[in-house]
C-alpha cells in the first residue's frame, strides 16, 4: 500500500536524473522509529552502474523527493541509506483504504494458489480428544484460516489410525467392562487397557443395543462387533468436540480404508520396484540408510503384519498423488525419529522431499490453582477439548494455545484464562472489539455516523498515537504474509493483543465523542471503526469471536 507508493516515487525521482538501476533495491521501515518511517538502499546498490559514489546519489535523490508531498522530510544517513518520513496524508490515504476494503483487509494473492494440505490432530480413535489436539486443532485450523486469507489454496485433512494393535486393545477394554455389566469381576484392570470413564459409557450404550447377545456369537466376531462400535462412537464424539472448538476439516483419511484399497500393497511395491527393499531374519527391510537415515527398518514382520511405518508411508503416498504443492504434517514432539525414517521413504519413491514440511509442537502443562495438573491417557487420567472448552471458553481456549509459537512448551493457566480482566490476553482483545461498539453506538445516539463524514477531514488526525495506530494497522497485511510463509500463527496472536492495547491507551488518553468538535469526532469515529475491522479480522482469523458487547 504505502511501499508501492515510495517505490513509485523513488522510481519516478530516478528517471528525472536519467540514472540507472535495478528495481531489487530495498523499501523497509529501520529498526531505529527515530530514523524515520521507512529507509532504503537504492543509492547503495546503484551508485557504481551510474559512476557515483552512493552518497552523492543518495542526496540527489533526497533532493527531489523532498520536493513531494508526500514527504514532511527525507535525509541521508551513514555511506547512503535515504530515510524517509511520510507526511500524515499518506497515512490518511492508508486509513480510508482499510475502511474501503473491508472485511478483506490483509488478504492478497501471495500464495498464488498453491495447493496446501494440512494435516493435523490426527489422534488415534481410541479415546476424547485430548488437550495436545486442542492445541493442534487451534494450530492448524489457524494457520489454515490465515493461508487461505492470503491466497493459498489450502484443505484440512484428519488421519484416523484406526487400524493396528491401539484399536485391538481398544476393542478389548471394551469387552472387559461389557462383562462387567453382566457379573464378570476383574480384581486387576489390565495396566495395558484403556480406563477412562468413556469405555464404561460405550459398553453401556451397547449393553442396551444388544444386551447379551453378544456372547452367543464367536469371540473373534465379538471383538469385531465392539472395535467396530468404538471406532464409530469415539468418532462422534471426536467430531462432536471439534465442533464445539470450531475445527473443520474437509477431508477425513481413515487407514482402515487405506488397507482396503491395497494402498499398503502399492507403496511396498513402489519401494520393491526401486530395490529399496530386502529380505532378512523372515522379515522385509527398507534401505533407509540409503536415504540419510540412521538404520534400516523394518516394514513387514516376522508374522506378515506391517509395522506402523508402512500405512504411514501409503498415506503419505497418496498426498503426492494428490498433487499438493506444500505438504503440512503437524505432530507431537515425540515423532522426530518417525519423520527420518518417512522421509527416506519419499525420496526413495523418488517424490520432492522438499515438499513435506513437519511442525513439531511441544507439550503442554495445564496448571490449576498454581500446580500442574497430572495426565495419564491410559489411566483415564486426562484433560480432554471439552474439559478445556467448558472450563475456559472455546475463544480463550483457542488463545491460549496460539498465544506462544508451536516450537515452545506451554504453561496454559486455567485461571488466567477465566478471568474477566485485562491481564486475560484473550479478554484484552475482544474488549477492544466491544468497546468500540459501544462507541460506535453512543456517537450513533449523539447523531454522530459516519454517513456525515468528509474524509477530508482526516487531517485533523494529528496525534503521534493517531498515526502510530494507522501505521500499527498497517503492519497488518505484511505480519499475515509472514504467518503463512513462517507457519507461526502465533504472530498474530501477540499483534493483536499489542494493537488492543494501542487502542485501550488511546481512548483512555482522548475524547472521542464531542459534540462541540463534530468534525473531529467523526474523524476519531473513523479511526475506531478501522481498528474495530482489523481486530474482528484477526479475531476470526484465530478462530476467536468479536463480541460488541462484554
Amino acid at each position: 500500500m504505502i511501499k508501492s507508493k515510495i517505490f513509485s516515487d523513488i522510481k519516478d525521482s530516478l528517471d528525472k536524473l536519467n540514472l540507472k538501476f535495478n528495481e531489487n533495491f530495498a523499501v523497509e521501515v529501520p529498526h531505529n522509529i527515530e530514523h524515520g518511517d521507512f529507509s532504503t538502499n537504492v543509492a547503495l546498490l546503484n551508485a557504481k552502474k551510474n559512476k557515483m559514489k552512493p552518497r552523492n546519489m543518495a542526496e540527489k535523490l533526497a533532493e527531489i523527493l523532498n520536493k513531494k508531498r508526500n514527504y514532511k522530510s527525507v535525509n541521508i544517513a551513514g555511506p547512503g541509506f535515504i530515510n524517509l518520513r511520510l507526511a500524515n496524508s499518506i497515512y490518511h490515504k492508508a486509513l480510508a483504504d482499510i475502511i474501503k476494503v473491508k472485511k478483506k483487509y490483509g488478504s492478497s494473492k501471495y500464495g498464488k494458489k498453491k495447493k496446501v494440505l494440512l494435516e493435523f490432530i490426527s489422534a488415534n480413535p481410541t479415546g476424547p480428544l485430548n488437550i495436545v489436539s486442542a492445541r493442534a486443532g487451534a494450530y492448524g485450523d489457524s494457520l489454515y484460516r490465515i493461508m487461505k486469507f492470503v491466497g493459498y489454496k489450502a484443505f484440512r485433512e484428519f488421519y484416523i489410525n484406526d487400524a493396528g494393535n491401539q484399536v485391538d486393545i481398544l476393542a478389548e477394554s471394551l469387552e472387559l467392562r461389557y462383562r462387567e455389566l453382566h457379573g464378570e469381576r476383574f480384581e486387576d484392570f489390565p495396566p495395558e487397557a484403556y480406563h477412562g470413564e468413556y469405555i464404561k459409557d460405550l459398553a453401556n450404550n451397547l449393553n442396551i443395543i444388544d444386551g447379551s447377545k453378544l456372547f452367543h456369537i464367536s469371540e473373534k466376531d465379538r471383538l469385531e462387533r465392539m472395535k467396530n462400535y468404538a471406532l464409530e462412537e469415539i468418532h462422534k464424539m471426536q467430531v462432536a468436540s471439534l465442533k464445539k472448538f470450531d475445527v473443520n476439516f474437509e477431508n477425513w483419511m481413515s487407514e482402515r480404508k487405506l488397507r482396503q484399497e491395497g494402498i499398503l500393497e502399492e507403496a511396498l511395491s513402489y519401494l520393491a520396484e526401486a530395490n529399496c527393499t530386502y529380505e532378512k531374519d523372515d522379515a522385509i527391510w527398507f534401505s533407509s540408510t540409503d536415504f540419510g537415515d540412521e538404520k534400516d527398518r523394518v516394514l513387514i514382520k516376522t508374522d506378515g503384519n506391517p509395522t506402523y511405518l508402512v500405512p504411514d508411508i501409503a498415506y503419505h503416498l497418496t498426498k503426492y498423488q494428490r498433487g499438493f504443492d506444500i505438504i503440512l504434517d503437524v505432530l507431537g514432539p515425540d515423532h522426530h525419529a518417525h519423520v527420518s525414517k518417512l522421509r527416506a521413504a519419499i525420496q526413495a519413491l523418488g517424490y520432492d522431499i522438499k515438499k513435506l514440511e513437519v511442525i513439531y509442537l511441544q507439550h503442554i502443562n495445564i496448571i490449576k490453582h498454581g500446580k500442574i495438573v497430572k495426565m495419564s491417557k491410559r489411566a483415564g487420567k486426562i484433560v480432554t477439548m471439552d474439559n478445556i472448552v467448558q472450563e475456559v471458553g472455546k475463544d480463550a481456549a483457542r488463545y491460549f494455545f496460539l498465544n506462544r509459537k508451536p516450537s515452545a512448551h506451554l504453561d496454559f493457566d486455567l485461571e488466567l484464562a477465566k478471568k474477566k480482566s485485562s491481564e486475560n490476553p484473550v479478554y484484552y482483545c475482544q474488549y477492544a472489539h466491544a468497546r468500540i461498539c459501544s462507541v460506535l453506538k453512543k456517537a450513533k445516539k449523539a447523531k454522530l455516523t459516519l454517513k456525515d463524514f468528509d474524509k477530508k477531514n482526516l487531517k485533523k488526525l494529528n496525534k503521534d498515537e493517531e498515526i502510530f495506530i494507522i501505521k500499527k494497522m498497517l503492519e497488518f497485511p505484511s505480519l499475515l504474509i509472514a504467518c503463512a510463509e513462517h507457519r507461526e500463527p502465533h504472530r498474530l496472536a501477540g499483534y493483536i493483543h499489542d494493537l488492543a492495547g494501542v487502542f485501550h491507551r488511546y481512548y483512555a488518553k482522548y475524547k472521542i465523542i464531542d459534540v462541540t468538535h463534530k468534525e473531529l469526532s467523526l474523524s476519531r469515529l473513523y479511526l475506531i471503526s478501522a481498528i474495530k475491522s482489523v481486530v474482528a479480522i484477526a479475531l476470526n482469523l484465530m478462530g476467536i469471536s468479536a463480541p460488541e458487547k462484554m
